[in-house]
């Protein structure tokens, strides 16, 4: 399945009554529910439907009704506008009790919910920042897309949600067709449902195998005007980028090897700069080689390279560090000259701030969220470049709207070690081992990780998962000393280097 589609398959193999169940509390989150009630609905007895819940379903009826409540209101929180009230959204949620909402929405998310309003304001107030720029459309896929199908009722909606999300695409460099007849990607848009229970759903459809590559549902889009507009058009548009991003890598690797383009040999290589680990990064840089040689003008291939050759020396795949950072520095300004998409400036800040060049790689973001403030990879670096400054609270801010945008990124990962990181120079040291221990288990072939995660343990007083953490360490870097992990380690601020290289030292690292 292709990350951020919301479709399960799981729900096909629950019993007919627990389907009900959870379709009826779906369709009315606010109802405080009876299991009397749900066992009607169901057509079994109560008893059945509670035995019947623990065994599919692993939980209560109960326990499922508050998840889904609070799913309903994280989801309400991250598609609103900064002036709802958590209050309403609580009720509408099936939590008449403030205080007890709150509680169990930082058990869950680990965050207030005023915390995740309050990173709405930072986005929004970046979508309000942008200029009208629109970039040019080289090497990027075309999309057909139509009038959104709803009812007489919501017409008006419907045609102002495909405005925006027209903008939105076109801002991110996406070629956007009314006919389909020449465009690689179908993009079908539909509102079913009425009042609180419209629900808007999108689907991406390769227009050669007429398969489904994406999909995405918004609930409760007419509930009241909190996630309609630009606010709810960018966070479609980065969510389907990242869908159409695994598409496209996904039809270079099933082209002929022998008539790539350079724009294929970059997409090929994509997953392997990404994957931010030596096997990935080895293939990756073959590939983009290639591309470069075919094509030495391409910017993709070139700012990919750069970012490939520095993650080298940062992430010790290599044993001529320097000989890495300076290929890596030559491409960086090569790939400056070169028109680029907010992709294309993404990847570029990465490789900027890996090399030290922060305030270059700070312009670089700024103009690749000006041009799309919904580019996931933007927001994401942009929070590392905080994490590097020194400012650890704005740094958390933006790593996780990164998050909120496209949680199945293949990069998300990387946010989450980067809120890590934050929290550390923070000296919130158990949330930061939270966090990089989060990212371990999303990538673990990431084992540079360990790093800065062995010393997150240490000093939260974890001592087994310290040891255990070094020895990870040790043992996919069993050459690595401490003079190798400071030479290697990123532009973070020189406290936090110091913290992290003694704390090695102190668990037993060699010097």
């Amino acid at each position: 399945m292709i990350a951020g589609q919301n479709v399960s398959s799981a729900a096909s193999a629950l019993p007919r009554g627990v389907r009900r169940a959870l379709d009826a509390m779906r369709a009315n989150v606010g109802h405080s529910w009876r299991l009397t009630e749900l066992a009607a609905i169901g057509g079994v007895s109560g008893r059945t439907l509670q035995r019947q819940f623990l065994s599919f379903v692993g939980k209560t009826p109960r326990a499922a009704l508050r998840e889904i409540g609070l799913e309903c209101a994280r989801r309400e929180l991250l598609q609103g506008t900064p002036d709802i009230k958590i209050m309403d959204v609580a009720l509408r949620s099936g939590f008449p009790h403030f205080g007890r909402f709150s509680i169990e929405y930082r058990r869950r998310y680990g965050e207030t919910p005023s915390q995740t309003l309050k990173r709405q304001e930072v986005l929004t107030d970046a979508l309000c920042a942008m200029p009208s720029l629109f970039v040019s459309r080289r090497d990027r896929p075309m999309l057909a897309f139509g009038p959104i199908e709803t009812a007489a009722d919501y017409k008006e909606i419907a045609a102002d949600i495909a405005d925006d999300l027209l903008v939105a695409l076109s801002r991110a460099g996406i070629s956007v067709a009314s006919q389909s007849r020449t465009a690689r990607y179908h993009l079908t848009g539909t509102i079913r449902g009425s009042g609180a229970q419209a629900r808007l759903i999108f689907r991406l459809i390769d227009s050669e195998t007429g398969c489904q590559v994406w999909a995405h549902r918004t609930d409760n889009i007419l509930r009241d005007e909190t996630s309609t507009g630009e606010h709810l058009a960018i966070r479609i548009a980065a969510m389907l980028q990242s869908g159409l991003r695994l598409a496209e890598i996904d039809r270079a690797q099933h082209k002929p090897a022998a008539g790539l383009s350079a724009h294929d040999l970059a997409l090929r290589a994509m997953p392997g700069v990404v994957a931010l680990d030596a096997d990935g990064n080895a293939r990756a840089l073959e590939l983009l080689e290639r591309a470069m040689d075919q094509d030495p003008t391409h910017p993709l291939a070139t700012a990919l390279a750069a970012w490939a050759y520095v993650q080298r020396a940062v992430y010790h795949f290599t044993s001529a560090p320097v000989e890495e950072r300076s290929r890596s520095l030559e491409l960086a300004r090569r790939a400056q000259a070169l028109y680029g998409d907010a992709t294309v400036l993404a990847v570029l800040g990465n490789a900027l701030t890996l090399l030290g060049e922060l305030d270059t790689a700070d312009l670089v973001i700024r103009k690749a969220l000006a041009v799309d403030g919904g580019s996931v990879w933007a927001w994401s670096r942009s929070g590392w470049i905080d994490v590097y400054k020194g400012e650890p609270e704005s740094a958390i801010e933006r790593l996780k709207i990164a998050l909120d945008l496209a949680p199945h990124d293949p990069l998300a990962f990387n946010s989450m070690v980067g809120i890590g990181c934050a929290h550390f120079k923070a000296g919130q040291y158990a949330e930061a081992a939270y966090w990089q221990e989060r990212a371990l288990a999303e990538h673990p072939s990431a084992s540079w990780v360990h790093r800065t995660l062995c010393p997150a343990h240490v000093l939260a007083g974890q001592r087994p998962q310290a040891r255990r953490s070094l020895g990870a360490l040790r043992h996919h870097y069993p050459d690595l000393t401490v003079s190798e992990v400071q030479r290697g380690m990123p532009p973070l601020p020189q406290d936090y280097r110091d913290l992290v290289v003694g704390t090695l030292q102190e668990a037993g690292l060699p010097a």
